[in-house]
């Protein structure tokens, strides 16, 4: 099962204050661990939303908006890509992590083809297969 586990946004990361030397030694342990289990995919910080947009639909129209969104606890600062088990153990995995200040961290599994039944045809599960063989082949450049 794939995971995402997202880093909510603070006061902090939304006025662009990177974490310290300290502190990145300590996330850069604790991703090391995750590698060398095998549960981490991806794992990514992101910018404050002062540096992005946002894109509205609306029927055919489409309204970019500037950042900043918001308030600070709808927003996210950056987030991983785990392989667990089950959620469960991704759970006991974020127990681990070194945060300390209050943070907020969400769990959502990523859906899989399984996860859509007969809905996803077999032409629609080899479109998806092309997808990813693509993805991995420009990822290796």
């Amino acid at each position: 099962m794939r995971v995402m586990v997202i880093v909510k946004a603070s006061t902090d990361s939304e006025a662009g204050r990177t974490p310290g030397t300290e502190q990145l030694a300590e996330m850069g342990k604790f991703n090391e661990t995750l590698v060398k289990a095998g549960i981490m995919l991806a794992g990514e910080g992101l910018h404050p939303t002062s540096r992005g947009a946002c894109v509205r639909f609306d029927g055919k129209q489409r309204t970019v908006i500037d950042g900043p969104f918001g308030e600070t606890k709808e927003l996210i600062a950056g987030f991983w890509l785990w392989q667990d088990r089950n959620l469960d153990e991704a759970i006991e995995w974020i127990k681990r992590a070194p945060f300390d200040g209050g943070e907020e961290i969400a769990l959502r599994p990523v859906f899989e083809a399984d996860d859509f039944g007969d809905e996803l045809t077999p032409e629609l599960r080899e479109q998806e297969a092309r997808h990813a063989a693509q993805i991995q082949s420009q990822t290796q450049r």
